[in-house]
């Protein structure tokens, strides 16, 4: 079986967004790279969202720019703009169609559905995969959406709703999500912070269906793409090996408080290409410890509190929209903590930090 001096396990986003960073670094042009990924072919499967904090590789599968966004709750609105950092979206079908159309053109890379099928004993192996099924009994964002297209022109295109309140709870955390590609066109979501043994939880379909038509005013329309996931709002224990380094969620890349992924996965990337030929010597990357410690106590209040987060959600807001968006960016420097920590009840938060 044939040698690779690199392997990655998994060719989604972290692991395609690390593959384009060793390629249009010249990384690859005498050393070779494996990546295993089952799938069959590509398509467009999800929608990855982000304040644009810094620049990244994929501004031409950027599906929409935003500079202003609005927070509901059933009793307020408070719309925020930012000229500085844009809320994008990125279509993850473009994002694949140009990974795999640069990565095409180099012989050095190969695909396989299976590690078996490579002798990776003297690779270096970046897994993006999680080696074990996760707790279903921890806290869990999971979510459905769908792009629907109207016959009229509805939507401000200029505007998000980023997290809509305004709706049923069960005792759970429950938001709506309404990002409008066009005047006729938007990605309308429903998302859970919960655990995944309810399923009760899970009939998004009629979710999204009494939203669309009650809270949006929308009775006609056609459902052009659903996108359906869930993602862990917590770190299972990672595999220490020498020559094995963990990327994407399996690699701690998701910021628990958020589910914000994407541009983490592209910092962790240019930090592995820049020391890939040390890598084993590297220090592991981290987008900031405080990050941790901070949604450790904040995910602590949710599940205590579930009842109490709409509103805590729309305080945290009332900052200025500079310090919410770098804060929720892992940009922010102390004082633009303090500011949004003051925003905190303080007495469930200080029980939370010592329970």
């Amino acid at each position: 079986m044939k040698e690779f001096n690199y392997v990655i396990i998994g060719g989604g986003c972290a692991g395609l967004s690390l593959a384009y960073e060793l390629e249009i670094n010249d990384k690859l042009k005498d050393k070779t790279l494996a990546i295993i990924e089952t799938r069959e072919k590509y398509k467009r499967d999800k929608t990855w969202s982000f304040w644009r904090v810094f620049n990244h590789n994929f501004d031409d599968c950027v599906i929409k720019s935003w500079n202003n966004f609005t927070i509901n709750t059933s009793e307020s609105s408070h719309e925020l703009t930012n000229k500085k950092f844009p809320y994008q979206s990125i279509d993850s079908g473009k994002f694949y169609n140009k990974i795999n159309l640069r990565l095409s053109k180099n012989s050095n890379i190969s695909f396989f559905k299976n590690l078996t099928e490579i002798n990776s004993e003297n690779s270096i192996i970046f897994n993006s995969v999680f080696k074990q099924s996760l707790d279903k009994s921890e806290l869990w964002q999971h979510f459905q959406g769908i792009e629907i297209e109207t016959p009229n022109n509805i939507f401000d295109e200029e505007i998000i709703n980023l997290m809509d309140f305004n709706c049923d709870q069960r005792n759970d955390v429950h938001f709506f999500y309404t990002l409008p590609f066009g005047k006729n066109k938007a990605l309308v979501e429903t998302t859970w912070l919960s655990d995944l043994e309810d399923e009760s939880l899970m009939d998004y379909d009629l979710q999204l269906e009494n939203y669309i038509k009650n809270n949006l005013g929308i009775k006609k329309y056609k459902i052009n793409f659903t996108e359906r996931g869930a993602i862990p709002l917590f770190y299972p224990p990672l595999e220490n090996h020498d020559k094995v380094i963990n990327i994407g969620s399996a690699g701690r890349m998701t910021r628990l408080s958020t589910g914000y992924t994407f541009l983490n996965i592209q910092e962790h990337s240019k930090f592995i290409v820049k020391n890939i030929d040390n890598i084993n010597e590297a220090k592991i990357f981290n987008f900031g410890k405080k990050y941790q410690f901070l949604d450790k106590v904040f995910l602590k209040v949710l599940q205590k509190h579930p009842e109490k987060m709409p509103k805590i959600f729309f305080n945290m807001f009332k900052s200025s929209s500079n310090t919410i968006i770098k804060f929720l960016s892992n940009k922010s420097n102390m004082f633009e903590d303090i500011n949004i920590i003051n925003k905190m009840p303080k007495l469930i938060f200080l029980k939370a930090l010592f329970n």
